[in-house]
């Protein structure tokens, strides 16, 4: 075993366990240092996220002594967070070579993410490894195996549909809000709280390179936090009036019990943009838009339920496009063992290069002196050819021979193979 993944996610731990084994970002440098100091370890990239932590590892080792390793990379994972007085095991997974391999396609691709398909995950890889590049913690291996998994979940992304359609009411509310508006950077859009949704609303609007965004929040100074990530700014809940009509976009989500935007406010908003259309979503349960907003001439109003229709035919068409996905997840993972296994022949190549290098400059040798001492140049041509001739085949013809006698007929066909020759019966 060469190539182990070690690690947990959102589908083997729980949240508590999740937070005991991550690693803050200033942390992981040294963590690096430390892992791949280790007898075991010869290179390693750590990926640290809310759902997941996950060891990559070139392993110093051999299939007899693998489980040795990876005992210890448990045990300094555990070590490292200062948990040696709890068994995390039942937690943990494990993926040794070609099952790594996959495994890391499949993360980078979004197809073991919480939302399926989602393209943070690919950023969040690229990360990792450049940290660990920067920490010369990559090696040849992994940086071709980093390299790969890239090209793979690019290929993914650029001839399936896996991200193509939403999956979370935060990215169909801005898929929704996209239809109507096409030219995203002339327009604003007011954001009502500051929670994860919300939060995720306005990462998938930067993205989708909306011109400015507002958050209003009932604490400013958590609004004015949000916004700083996203070039927006912050208010109030008690300025939305002032600031709804800048709005084309209105996308809500607070745990208000009583509705926070009501029917003679919008439709004051509406007056003074002198009936441009606003677009609002209202995430909120309860809502926070009063259901009469809807009825307002100019107004496009969806609640979360609307949005579910949307949701669900955006998982079906996800779940389609990871079929394909995987498909082309296994002809990488083929592609990437093959590398693999070639590395096994590169030594005998460069032994076999070397040696009939030096075969070649005992022949030259011999030839220049038989010059220097006047001998006719296509003389020694004819000398220089036939010994370099004979010295290639000698020992090949010996083992060939010797290989006939002993009945070793794959020895036999692996150098018809090898030297493209022809058969008694081509």
């Amino acid at each position: 075993m060469s190539l182990l993944a070690l690690g947990i996610n959102h589908k083997t731990a729980p949240v508590k366990i999740r937070e005991k084994l991550s690693f803050a970002p200033e942390t992981i440098p040294d963590a690096l240092r430390d892992l791949t100091s280790h007898d075991a370890v010869n290179e390693a990239v750590i990926l640290s996220t809310c759902n997941r932590t996950e060891l990559y590892c070139q392993l110093n080792c051999d299939d007899t002594d693998s489980q040795d390793a990876t005992n210890a990379l448990i045990h300094w994972l555990q070590e490292h967070h200062d948990l040696l007085d709890r068994d995390i095991s039942e937690y943990l997974y494990l993926h040794p070579d070609k099952d790594a391999v996959k495994h890391m396609l499949r993360v980078a691709s979004g197809l073991d993410s919480l939302v399926l398909g989602e393209p943070q995950i690919l950023g969040q890889l690229k990360s990792a490894f450049s940290v660990a590049k920067d920490n010369n913690a990559i090696g040849q291996f992994l940086h071709k195996l980093f390299q790969h998994t890239f090209s793979c979940a690019k290929q993914v992304r650029t001839n399936t549909a896996i991200g193509a359609s939403p999956v979370s009411v935060a990215f169909a509310s801005v898929s929704l809000a996209k239809q109507i508006f096409s030219d995203f950077q002339h327009h604003t859009a007011l954001l009502i709280g500051a929670g994860e949704t919300i939060e995720l609303v306005a990462l998938h609007l930067h993205e989708s390179g909306i011109g400015r965004i507002i958050i209003a929040n009932r604490t400013v100074g958590k609004a004015h936090t949000l916004a700083q990530e996203f070039d927006g700014y912050a208010i109030s809940l008690s300025e939305i009036p002032a600031h709804l009509a800048e709005a084309d976009i209105v996308i809500t989500s607070t745990a208000s019990q009583l509705p926070i935007l009501g029917k003679g406010t919008v439709e004051a908003a509406i007056k003074a943009r002198k009936h441009r259309p606003i677009f609002m979503v209202d995430i909120a349960v309860p809502r926070d838009i009063e259901e009469q907003v809807g009825e307002l001439e100019d107004i496009f109003l969806y609640t979360v339920d609307d949005l579910k229709e949307i949701i669900d035919e955006g998982l079906k068409s996800r779940q389609e496009a990871a079929l394909k996905a995987e498909e082309i997840i296994d002809v990488e993972v083929s592609h990437f063992m093959n590398w693999l296994r070639s590395l096994n022949s590169i030594s005998t190549i460069c032994q076999y290069r070397e040696k009939s290098e030096a075969i070649r400059d005992e022949v030259l040798i011999n030839a220049k002196k038989q010059l220097s001492s006047g001998k006719p140049v296509e003389q020694v041509l004819d000398d220089v050819v036939r010994q370099l001739t004979n010295k290639l085949i000698h020992k090949p013809c010996i083992q060939i021979k010797q290989a006939g006698m002993d009945g070793r007929t794959e020895l036999l066909d692996a150098a018809i193979e090898l030297f493209d020759l022809k058969t008694d019966d081509q």
